[in-house]
């Protein structure tokens, strides 16, 4: 799966333009918050999620920016992967679109 990096942004489209998967990750003050994580029911199970967290955090090092997360998935894993040395982050944990995954 090819994705489309764009600004605090990773996502891809199927065929016909329609978003399968995505990750947001707004940066303020040298810091990049992974807000949210999304992906299509049809790509379930397949480590997609995972590629776009890794994927966000590799972008945003390569920015010069710290790591933080909000999104429930996010944190589990950054807990699992403490190489991308994120930072503790007080705010609540939710998703950014509806309050869900």
């Amino acid at each position: 799966m090819e994705f489309i990096h764009e600004k605090d942004r990773i996502y891809a489209e199927d065929g016909n333009g329609k978003l399968i998967a995505e990750i947001l990750f707004p940066a303020k003050d040298g810091v990049a918050t992974i807000t949210h994580t999304f992906t299509d029911d049809s790509l379930r199970g397949q480590g997609i999620a995972g590629k776009l967290v890794q994927a966000a955090c590799e972008s945003i090092k390569a920015d010069g920016n710290r790591i933080a997360a909000t999104c429930s998935y996010a944190v589990v894993w950054l807990q699992k992967h403490p190489e991308y040395e994120a930072i503790e982050n007080n705010d609540p944990l939710s998703c950014s679109i509806f309050g869900k995954h």
